[in-house]
């Protein structure tokens, strides 16, 4: 059902996205690979995303922060391939601060990366994806789209608004054969998880170790992180015939943390 399509996956160099963008290359899907980061940097994601897929792999540069640069990227999708027929919102960063001393760019940063460019990329995919009569929208939101942690207001609320364009977006192509849903995972082991264990460690004098179960047992019951791949499978799922009349949908994979 993949083969031959086309799938955007944005912020896909590493963690989940890569992951995701995996995913898809086994089941020969043509990739959209989206960074920040100049392609040659990337020469060897790229490579073995090639040895995996009988598809195209295309790298787009582009900050998603920047509506232009948005712009451009979807441009370049549709000059080289025709159309964008999956389009993985993940994109996101992170910034933990109490709200008095939150950095008012670091707000807008967030918004902009986790809930604006999504808003931008649907908008710019949607067209074709009428015209082609078939489209799938999935937005990486994050437990954090369900409940709240202090001293993350930006996260939060963008992951809140993720959920809640999901649900306009699902609304709006019920007619179409398009569906857009959202995935909201727990703890997964990524960089921004990774920097969030050091942060947190070298803050309270604690081993590496002993950060990373303070972590998971304040939020996650099941003490083991959820894997990029748990994702992954997820995002596939959504795009078979199986999930053909699923949208407006928010799938949990978090090991019990919003069970609580």
């Amino acid at each position: 059902m993949l083969k031959n399509k086309n799938v955007l996956i944005t912020g896909s160099t590493s963690g989940i996205g890569l992951a995701i963008a995996e995913g898809f290359a086994y089941q020969n899907a043509n990739l959209i690979i989206n960074g920040i980061t100049p392609e040659d940097n990337c020469s060897a994601i790229l490579q073995e995303l090639s040895n995996k897929t009988k598809g195209k792999v295309l790298y787009v540069q582009a900050d998603l922060i920047q509506v232009c640069e948005i712009e451009s990227m979807i441009n370049k999708a549709f000059s080289e391939l025709g159309s964008v027929d999956v389009l993985i919102n993940n994109a996101c960063i992170q910034h933990v601060s109490p709200i008095e001393s939150f950095e008012n760019d670091k707000w807008d940063q967030i918004i902009a990366l986790g809930l604006s460019s999504a808003f931008h990329t649907s908008k710019l995919c949607l067209p074709k994806m009428r015209e082609n009569n078939w489209g799938r929208i999935i937005n990486i939101a994050s437990a954090h789209g369900i409940v709240a942690s202090a001293h993350k207001a930006a996260y939060v609320a963008a992951k809140h608004g993720a959920i809640g364009l999901t649900k306009v977006i699902a609304l709006e192509t019920a007619e179409a054969n398009i569906t857009c849903n959202a995935i909201c995972p727990g703890w997964v082991l990524t960089p921004l998880v990774e920097n969030q264990i050091k942060n947190n460690a070298e803050k309270n004098g604690w081993t590496y170790e002993h950060a990373t179960q303070e972590l998971l047992r304040e939020k996650q019951p099941s003490m083991n992180f959820v894997k990029p791949d748990d994702i992954a499978q997820m995002s596939l799922f959504l795009c078979s015939e199986a999930a053909n009349q699923i949208t407006g949908s928010k799938f949990v994979v978090d090991g019990g943390w919003t069970a609580r």
